[in-house]
């Protein structure tokens, strides 16, 4: 990184000293205080646009984005510093990272703490106000795994040993997917959405969309559910099984144009370059025979194995499910612009707030908004408002009923719509590994949630915070964030006995010291005064012997 680049410089004291007093000038800490705030709120688009750069892009030039990172505590290297050689383009992007760094440091808000207080949010929102980020863990009841989970997709993959893979995220890594196609078409089928019907948290957020409170719905998920649910405020941000789309020519088809060949492990292929390839084989056969006829070779050939020189396949079509290695959909930054505004309150809904850039969004709205999370598991890398931990769908019915809200059904003529459209008419294959002998639809049913009775469902809060915790709910790692804590809190109590008893031992030896000083000036002291007294006894023998001396002298005279 840049920081650590500039960390491992040998500094020119003096300047960096020039440097640093010119940020303070420019940048006092109350102004840095005030501009972050700001940032907060308006988010870093809008904030960019009223502080650093003029409408043409260029830096303002009553801001000085050098200045303006120093005074953020952010050092760059010496060569990145000379504003006249260095593009503003360069800075600009450094400061871009810098800003989107710290829009993630949202901190909680300290006016929610009780589930009364998330009932009071859901109550009293405004007309289409509600932003719902939602992801696996809401799918799960119905039978669909996440990824991320102990028993998820990847931990499936890792244990399965079917797939030479270095890192199960790598099923769904674009380059390797290019190349090797057949990999994730062999494994595809335990991941599509066949036969599955929403769950109690879809059913959810499409009753906040029927009573006109929901803004939109961004899901992490590619199973397509929600649109099954009815919900049409809908964006699916990392794709889904909805569409498939050609690696070469883009061509798009429906999903369900490929669902058997996914449901048979087998790699489908464009139509459309198909037709090409087709009509290259005969222009090639036509020339080749032309050539034969006026007596020549060949000396070219056409492949049947459609690929670029450097072995990647083309004329594939690939689910419209965003790999790694891919952006996100420009809609995704558009809808996020125009809802940041309108937000009164974010629901976070099965997901651990662990992909980027979806899991951005708590950072990107602004931070008055709260935030409500619905998971088995606690988000302790962002300042989240409310926790209510537990199995989601159990946790949605508990607030319907107290809200009083009347739960619905996914069965809308919108849904039945989705559904027929997608082809939802297949069966899922077979699991992984240990499970294969079990289908992905033996997982717990969302039906479980049905059989509890929910008003006999007392919500415990976590060591009088600001964490509830339901059926399910996973507190493995509240209590190792605890015992850190208290380890910490043990070595910090040791650290300060330590500087205790230094500070004894030092005063210890500074008072034994100061005592042998004292004796040192003791034993002087009567050194002096022996001293005095000898040159006391010398002075009076001295006056003795000139006053006989002198006796002896008269005596003589006479």
């Amino acid at each position: 990184m840049l920081e650590d680049q500039a960390e491992e410089e040998d500094e020119d004291e003096p300047e960096l000293e020039a440097l640093v007093t010119r940020a303070n000038a420019l940048f006092p800490e109350n102004t840095v205080e005030q501009l972050v705030k700001e940032l907060k709120q308006q988010g870093l688009t809008a904030f960019l646009k009223t502080h650093a750069i003029d409408e043409d892009g260029s830096e303002r030039r009553d801001f000085s984005i050098l200045h303006f990172l120093v005074a953020l505590g952010i050092l760059i290297p010496k060569s990145l510093r000379d504003t006249a050689h260095t593009p503003r383009s360069v800075h600009l992007g450094i400061l871009k990272a810098a800003l989107d760094r710290l829009l993630q440091r949202r901190s909680k808000l300290p006016q929610y703490n009780t589930v009364d207080d998330a009932l009071q949010l859901l109550r009293t929102a405004p007309p289409e106000s509600i932003i719902v980020l939602s992801g696996a863990g809401i799918s799960t009841s119905c039978g669909i795994p996440d990824f991320r989970s102990k028993d998820g997709i990847y931990a499936r993959l890792q244990e399965s040993g079917q797939y030479d893979l270095d890192d199960p995220q790598d099923m769904f890594d674009k380059e390797l997917f290019l190349y090797s196609p057949s990999l994730f078409y062999s494994f595809a089928a335990e991941i599509y959405p066949s036969n599955f019907t929403p769950s109690p948290s879809h059913k959810f957020i499409r009753l906040l969309e029927t009573r006109r409170l929901l803004l939109r719905n961004y899901t992490q998920n590619i199973d397509t559910l929600e649109s099954l649910a009815g919900i049409t405020r809908v964006l699916a941000c990392h794709g889904s099984f909805a569409t498939a789309s050609c690696v070469t020519c883009a061509f798009k088809c429906e999903g369900r144009k490929i669902e058997r060949d996914i449901m048979e492990r087998r790699v489908p292929t464009c139509p459309e370059c198909e037709k090409r390839s087709s009509s290259q084989q005969q222009t090639q056969a036509h020339k080749k025979a032309k050539k034969h006829k006026n007596g020549r070779r060949s000396s070219s050939s056409y492949s049947d194995e459609e690929e670029h020189d450097d072995g990647k396949r083309t004329g594939i079509l690939k689910p419209d499910i965003t790999f790694f290695g891919e952006k996100l959909s420009s809609d995704f930054d558009r809808h996020l612009a125009s809802d940041r505004s309108r937000a009164s309150l974010l629901l976070v809904m099965g997901t651990s707030l662990q992909v980027a850039p979806v899991s951005s969004v708590v950072g990107h709205l602004p931070h008055d908004v709260p935030v409500v999370l619905i998971n088995r598991t606690p988000v302790l890398h962002i300042g989240v408002d409310l926790m209510l931990l537990g199995e989601a769908d159990l946790i949605v019915r508990w607030l319907e009923r107290r809200l009083g809200w009347n739960p619905i059904e996914a069965g809308t003529a919108k849904a039945q719509e989705a559904k027929t459209a997608q082809g939802h008419s297949g069966s899922p294959g077979p699991g992984l590994g240990p499970t294969s002998s079990s289908p992905l639809t033996s997982m717990p049913s969302s039906d479980a949630a049905e059989e509890i009775d929910l008003d006999a469902i007392e919500p415990k809060r976590w060591k009088d915070s600001h964490i509830w915790l339901f059926p399910g709910a996973d507190v493995t790692a509240l209590e190792s964030m605890e015992e850190s804590q208290a380890e910490e809190e043990e070595e910090r109590e040791e650290e300060e006995e330590g500087h205790e008893d230094v500070a004894a031992e030092q005063g210890k030896e500074d008072q034994e010291a100061r005592k042998g000083d004292s004796e040192a000036a003791e034993r002087r002291q009567q050194r002096d005064g022996d001293d005095d007294a000898e040159h006391a006894v010398i002075a009076v023998d001295g006056e003795r012997g000139q006053s006989e001396s002198r006796e002896a002298k008269r005596a003589r005279r006479q």
